[in-house]
């Protein structure tokens, strides 16, 4: 199925703010589904002036659909269907007085055109299924009339209004709650599940005849509900946004539309909707979220304490060979703090790796006996890692780069030495495989090298992590310019 954008660019000649009038609409016409009880089709006219082009669909979630199958992307010539020639020539609303039948259905179809600053730039054709129709309930009759009343905005270019969108999750839908407002802001209608809602706030009786600013007043306390001029404006039906009002244990959203004829304002559809689960659970998760960071911040803690104790250690040991090992080991729990640092400061279990990776390569180069000697730098990005994968990442990373300064450059870039290195770390990810690469400009693999056969703690370190941690692939080559080559291929997170 086409999207949107991808039939107006190739069929259409409507501007930047034609389409931002219509995805306006879009946003907001699920309301006028459900309150139509009918399914909406928008109809741009074709670039040639052949015919229009079905560029967006919607269903109701309050009565069944006209529309079984999809329409999107559909062309119907010129003359095929008079409604919407009549519709988007003489800009008014067309209506047949005969039903169409469709899979043994009675459908009656409607077409509005679409107006923005005095033109028609399209057509919403709405199809009511009249199967089953039956003598209206006062709850669909003030459905049906506020539907008549958007629609007629719509084909005058009241409606869409440029305020909030209301196609986020949290906004309310018809049968959330349902409210019809005069003038003043006082309730004409409101639906059964409207009433349960204010009730939950506090409400003892009906709502019908109470002035909706002057009943949030005196149900909700000054901090928890908006300002006095936005909540007159949204609250009486004057203003197209929504707000959010409630006591300690009670969150609604309140969603405003404006409602208009011939340019006068005649009151208001108020949507509400209770909250109070999801607003619940944000407190919980925002809770989780610190006890994790803390959680994090404390292990790096911890780990920075033992690599203290460890390097305190290695200053009081004599041999050379156990204070190396002592050092390596400071190295690698330090990799793994600095990981549990970056997670201490994110929101989620995840972590950009690009700056972990950044950090080890200074890291491992400052803290050795070449300092200023060796460089690294990076090409192409790790993107987001999950914590799991960049903890064990960076300790592969640590003991590549540990690996490639202490046997590709001491006794190469000593002190005296003019020679510089240069470490590289490239990344490619592609095709759901990671690919790292480190190279170093270093003296090369000795004679008869071979990655199975090697006794180095840290290639075997490497090894294991590369291919039981991450599920993936290591190899180490010479490189052919002259130094060392490691290639690593795991799946991509």
């Amino acid at each position: 199925m086409p999207s949107f954008s991808e039939l107006v660019r190739t069929h259409t000649d409507l501007d930047a703010a034609d389409v931002a009038w219509l995805q306006l609409l879009q946003a907001d016409w699920q309301i006028i589904a459900d309150l139509s009880f009918a399914d909406l089709v928008l109809w741009l006219e074709d670039r040639g002036g052949q015919g229009f082009w079905a560029a967006g669909q919607m269903r109701p979630t309050t009565g069944p659909t006209a529309y079984v199958d999809d329409v999107v992307g559909m062309f119907v010539e010129h003359g095929k269907r008079p409604l919407l020639d009549a519709a988007f020539a003489d800009g008014r609303i067309a209506r047949d007085g005969d039903p169409e039948w469709r899979d043994e259905v009675p459908v009656r179809i409607e077409a509005i055109p679409v107006v923005r600053a005095g033109r028609v730039i399209g057509v919403i054709g709405r199809h009511t299924n009249l199967l089953g129709v039956r003598t209206p309930s006062r709850l669909e009759l003030s459905y049906l009339q506020t539907a008549s009343d958007l629609t007629r905005m719509i084909a005058t270019g009241d409606f869409p209004a440029t305020g909030q969108r209301s196609d986020h999750a949290d906004s309310p839908r018809v049968g959330d709650g349902f409210v019809r407002v005069d003038t003043s802001g006082r309730v004409v209608y409101a639906s059964p599940n409207a009433q349960s809602v204010y009730r939950r706030l506090g409400l003892s009786g009906d709502l019908a005849g109470l002035v909706m600013p002057d009943l949030v007043r005196e149900l909700v306390a000054p901090r928890r509900r908006p300002d006095e001029e936005t909540l007159s404006a949204v609250l009486g039906g004057r203003a197209h946004r929504d707000v959010e009002i409630g006591t300690e244990d009670v969150a609604l959203i309140v969603r405003s539309i404006p409602l208009r004829t011939e340019g006068a304002h005649i009151g208001g559809l108020i949507l509400v909707r209770d909250v109070s689960d999801l607003r619940r659970r944000d407190r919980e998760l925002v809770t989780k979220d610190a006890t994790i960071r803390e959680i994090h911040h404390r292990v790096k803690n911890n780990l920075q304490t033992v690599a203290a104790l460890l390097r305190l250690q290695a200053r009081r040991v004599d041999n050379e060979q156990a204070k190396s090992a002592l050092e390596e080991a400071v190295r690698r729990v330090g990799s793994i703090a600095i990981v549990h640092e970056t997670l201490s400061q994110a929101v989620e279990e995840s972590v950009d790796f690009d700056e972990i990776a950044d950090r080890l390569g200074g890291m491992v180069t400052e803290v050795s006996a070449l300092t200023g000697r060796v460089r690294t730098r990076r090409t192409g990005s790790f993107g987001v890692l999950p914590s799991e994968v960049a903890n064990t990442l960076a300790m592969v990373l640590t003991e590549l780069l540990q690996n490639a300064v202490e046997h590709g450059y001491v006794g190469v870039c000593s002190e005296n030495s003019e020679t510089l290195g240069e470490i590289e770390v490239a990344v490619d990810v592609r095709v759901g495989r990671m690919h790292v690469t480190v190279e170093d400009d270093g003296r090369g693999l000795p004679e008869g090298f071979s990655l199975e056969g090697s006794t180095n703690l840290g290639l075997s370190i490497v090894r294991t992590l590369v291919e039981s941690e991450l599920g993936g692939q290591l190899d180490l080559v010479p490189r052919p310019q002259g130094g060392t080559r490691v290639s690593i291929d795991v799946p991509a997170p």
